[in-house]
């Protein structure tokens, strides 16, 4: 499926910023969708996902407390709710997919990327 996310750009440590992804109608009810990130010189790592049967969301360590994924079915759009930025959050966040797809957190896992947008924490 194609996947276009959008929603990066500069905000202040603390601030909050929130990621779109579009998704072809489809993908609400056949795929994990999930949000990666990348920094500079460092692999894809993952950041949250939400599994395509029970919508169960999952995240990782460093994302709990300050980040919310969101699917709108109604809008064809998954959401990154990204509160309480901080420096290390600074890195290219991508949107994935897997169809019914039963990893969470394996990049390995998932077959289809978006773009990727800039997401940059600095003051």
């Amino acid at each position: 499926v194609q996947l276009q996310a959008s929603g990066g750009g500069l905000v202040r440590p603390g601030g909050s910023l929130r990621l779109s992804c579009r998704a072809p109608a489809r993908a609400f009810s056949e795929y994990t969708l999930g949000w990666f990130r990348q920094a500079p010189g460092k692999g894809r790592e993952f950041v949250a996902s939400i599994s395509w049967s029970l919508h169960n969301a999952f995240y990782a360590d460093s994302a709990k407390g300050r980040f919310t994924i969101v699917r709108d079915a109604s809008k064809n759009t998954l959401y990154l709710q990204m509160n309480g930025l901080r420096p290390d959050d600074t890195a290219v966040y991508y949107c994935a997919a897997a169809r019914y797809g039963t990893s969470y957190d394996s990049a390995s896992k998932f077959d289809s990327w978006g773009q990727g947008t800039q997401v940059t924490v600095s003051s």
